[in-house]
């Protein structure tokens, strides 16, 4: 607890500090290349019968949204005079935003990776350790994500006078739900002032997928006070909810504490976590954000779940017939727009495309039998 509270009033200090959050743009916009483009998918939105637009964080530099927050930690871990960052990561996009910003800070990085992950993502542990992270496997558990994030809390509740630790998304303890979401409230921000500046209105839907709920969280925030946007949070589904062999916590969990907060999560009759699985690595966890929790139960997001064939499907389908290839995770939030009927015709839909595939290539490769003989 004291290590939350300090970081609570130096993030508050910080966040107020009209020096620090200009440093935060500035670098926003020369080092991450935002602000990020809202394209129109015209072949998409004929196919499905809407008007779809993508916002494009898998623009960003290192690919995906998670460079937003991890910039902005590391600005305050400097600041708080911190040498050494952790991180956990599963998809492997936020060890390496936080890698690259280390790598641009000159601070130490080490960061924790289930086993299983480091498998699925070999890519993205190798740009890791190029550019000077150290990425440890963690042989734990289920070798996921969730075993990841408890190694690097008990590494930084062990080392706080020297180290800062990264989480990557919108769970764990406040204030981090609370900074990941204000580092990436840039995303929604963005997309409601381009969407009105383009359209003269704004969108009927708008669409992320969820895993703890970084990406998801920073994007809603931008609609959440104009109900006449109906937002929608897409979880994995795995191999079906009603298998049980899935990650969908708020379709199909219920609520308990998990990395020191209350939420949806999976569990058993006694409290204990349950297993996951899922195609995307980074969907991979057993809990979500408290924030998205209190979203779901107030009625104001709607979460629902895709199933991996489902997803595969729709990774295949966006990257033929628009030329963009979405990371694994990032395909979750498209599945709904192949649901025949699951929106009225001609809806004005935003998917926030929050990553690219190139670190999916291998898997997908496999997955759909490509370059074989």
């Amino acid at each position: 607890m004291p290590a939350l509270d300090e970081l609570d009033q130096e993030f508050t200090k910080a966040w107020a500090d009209p020096e620090f959050v200009a440093e935060y743009h500035r670098l926003l916009a020369e080092f991450v290349g935002r602000e990020t483009p809202l394209t129109h998918l015209a072949r998409l939105s004929e196919v499905t019968g809407y008007h779809v637009c993508a916002k494009r964080e898998d623009l960003n530099h290192t690919g995906a949204h998670k460079i937003n927050n991890a910039l902005g930690q590391a600005l305050l871990a400097k600041r708080m005079g911190k040498k050494r960052i952790i991180a956990e990561t599963g998809a492997g996009q936020h060890g390496v935003a936080t890698a690259t910003v280390c790598a641009l800070f000159g601070l130490e990085c080490d960061v924790y990776m289930g086993e299983e992950d480091t498998v699925r993502q070999r890519l993205n542990v190798f740009r890791m350790q190029l550019m000077g992270a150290r990425v440890i496997p963690v042989t734990s558990g289920t070798r996921t994500l969730k075993d990841a994030l408890n190694e690097a809390m008990r590494d930084w509740v062990s080392n706080v006078r020297t180290t800062h630790y990264i989480i990557g998304t919108a769970a764990g303890p406040h204030p981090y739900p609370h900074m990941v979401r204000e580092f990436h409230r840039v995303i929604g921000e963005e997309t409601r002032r381009q969407y009105l500046e383009r359209y003269q209105t704004l969108p009927d839907y708008g669409i992320a997928c969820i895993g703890g709920g970084s990406n998801a969280i920073g994007f809603f925030y931008g609609f959440l006070n104009d109900p006449s946007v109906k937002l929608v949070g897409v979880e994995a589904g795995g191999e079906g909810v009603a298998t049980g062999h899935h990650a969908a916590p708020l379709t199909a969990g219920s609520p308990g504490v998990l990395h020191g907060s209350y939420s949806y999560m999976m569990q058993d009759a006694d409290g204990q976590v349950v297993p996951t699985h899922s195609i995307s690595a980074g969907l991979d966890y057993p809990g979500v954000g408290a924030e998205h929790s209190y979203l779901k139960d107030q009625g104001r997001v709607q979460y629902e779940a895709a199933d991996d064939a489902e997803v595969l499907k729709a990774f295949t389908d966006l990257s033929r017939l628009e030329g963009i290839i979405p990371a694994f995770e990032t395909a979750h939030a498209f599945v709904p727009l192949f649901h025949p009927g699951r929106f009225e015709p001609g809806s004005r839909i935003v998917v926030n495309l929050s990553g690219r595939g190139d670190k999916d290539m291998e898997r997908a490769a496999q997955l759909l039998n490509l370059g074989a003989d």
